[in-house]
């Protein structure tokens, strides 16, 4: 399997769990941590400007997935 190949299934992956459970992956449930560490990593290459090109706009697409599902301070 290719990097490439990893990555697509990474986010395949992490795609499926958030239309399943209509949420993100949680830091405090031990499961779900390689999904949000793998997020995180990504982002932090995007905003650092190592992320391969072909990958920067399905990342996005991504990252807007993530922003509905966002918590939200309930005295707001």
């Amino acid at each position: 399997m290719t990097q490439d190949e990893r990555w697509e299934a990474r986010y395949q992956e992490v795609i499926s769990f958030i239309d399943v459970n209509k949420r993100n992956p949680s830091k405090h449930r031990i499961e779900e941590h390689d999904m949000l560490n793998w997020l995180k990593a990504n982002r932090k290459a995007m905003n650092a400007g190592k992320m391969k090109p072909e990958r920067v706009e399905t990342f996005k697409e991504l990252l807007t997935l993530t922003e509905q599902y966002r918590r939200k301070n309930q005295y707001e």
